[in-house]
């Protein structure tokens, strides 16, 4: 039986929707032994990818029983994650000071959208609102139209998830070599304001100067975008190298056209996006996936969810598994040698 790479690492989640039990299953997969604390009646989906691999229990957190119990919990825990906002978990008698008190190496990952100081702490907010602060949905959307939202991707799970779990692996390093255990303060508009820092730092370079939609990263280079076939599918291009760029322009048939010789210049962007656009609206999106497959030209099908599973790279390395008759992914990143959950085919929970 598959263990992972944090096989022995004892984590407590305290319910929480996003960011929080999608963290939670990134550890559970690679084999950490995750509580999760419902509430009394909770109803969870057995087929819910963010509660997978992980034991239960229902616990009221408002009555001193259930506070006793998580208290028991964290003594023999090495993590506890949570969602609530700032002040809840010590209005229930189970802030840091109190846990800490009790085992003084446990790290405290204390998930929230605005952090635990500051004037927005206190307010109610989703992914939008925290990517509207970050400059990120102002800088996502086509030109002269409105910004769009990229799902919840970046403020939940990129800003979120992810710099929770960095950070709770950072202190949880520091607690093993020195036996203290800390709060980590992980807000998702601090997060996005992170994931946000290279595109600050094009703009005071010059290197991003148009408006949304008009730079090179956010569809407005014609080498880097998405294109409508003639079946009304599409094909996302990220031909950013020069010989990216020569081959793709091959494939289309486009290698002599006077008006792609220069593709740097940004007031020509918009003539060559539509010669492009052009181009490809006249075959299927299969045919030029064909035709791009052997020139390797950084071409891809932009997939529908619905046709994920069975593309052949993702059939190849079983990147999308089936559990309660749901498709959901794999455990990811892989590991050598302490490979996660579904790594060999079959499923474990710790």
């Amino acid at each position: 039986m598959a263990t992972g790479p944090l096989h022995g690492l004892r984590v407590i989640q305290l319910g929480g929707i996003g960011p929080v039990p999608f963290a939670a299953t990134l550890l559970a997969d690679a084999g950490a032994d995750v509580v999760r604390i419902n509430r009394p009646g909770e109803v969870i989906d057995p087929g819910d990818p963010l509660t997978r691999n992980r034991r239960a229990l229902e616990v009221d957190l408002k009555t001193a029983e259930g506070r006793e119990h998580i208290l028991d919990l964290s003594t023999q825990s090495d993590l506890l994650i949570e969602g609530f906002r700032p002040g809840v978990l010590e209005r229930l008698g189970l802030g840091p000071q109190v846990l800490l008190s009790s085992n003084p190496a446990i790290v405290i990952g204390r998930m929230t959208g605005w952090g635990q100081s500051g004037p927005l702490a206190q307010a109610a907010g989703h992914d939008i609102n925290f990517l509207a602060l970050s400059g990120a949905l102002a800088s996502i959307g086509p030109a002269d139209g409105d910004p769009v939202p990229p799902l919840n991707l970046v403020a939940d799970f990129g800003g979120g998830a992810m710099m929770l779990l960095f950070g709770v692996m950072a202190a949880l390093h520091h607690a093993r070599s020195s036996g203290q255990g800390q709060v980590v303060d992980a807000a998702m508009s601090d997060g996005c304001v992170t994931l946000m820092g290279i595109f600050q730092w094009m703009k005071a370079r010059g290197q991003w100067t148009g408006p949304r939609g008009r730079n090179w990263l956010d569809g407005g280079a014609p080498w880097y975008g998405c294109y409508r076939c003639s079946d009304g599918q599409w094909i996302a291009v990220g031909a950013v190298e020069p010989v990216f760029r020569a081959r793709f322009l091959s494939g289309l048939g486009l290698e002599k056209a006077e008006e792609l010789q220069d593709l740097d210049d940004p007031a020509r962007w918009p003539e060559q996006r539509n010669l492009i656009r052009h181009a490809v609206a006249q075959r299927a999106r299969d045919e030029w996936c064909a035709t791009f497959d052997v020139l390797d030209a950084c071409v891809s099908p932009v997939l529908d969810l619905d046709e994920v599973a069975g593309h052949p790279h993702h059939v190849a390395r079983g990147t999308v598994v089936h559990r309660h008759g749901v498709p959901q992914p794999s455990s990811a990143p892989r590991f050598s040698l302490t490979p996660g959950w579904n790594s060999d085919g079959g499923e474990y929970t710790t």
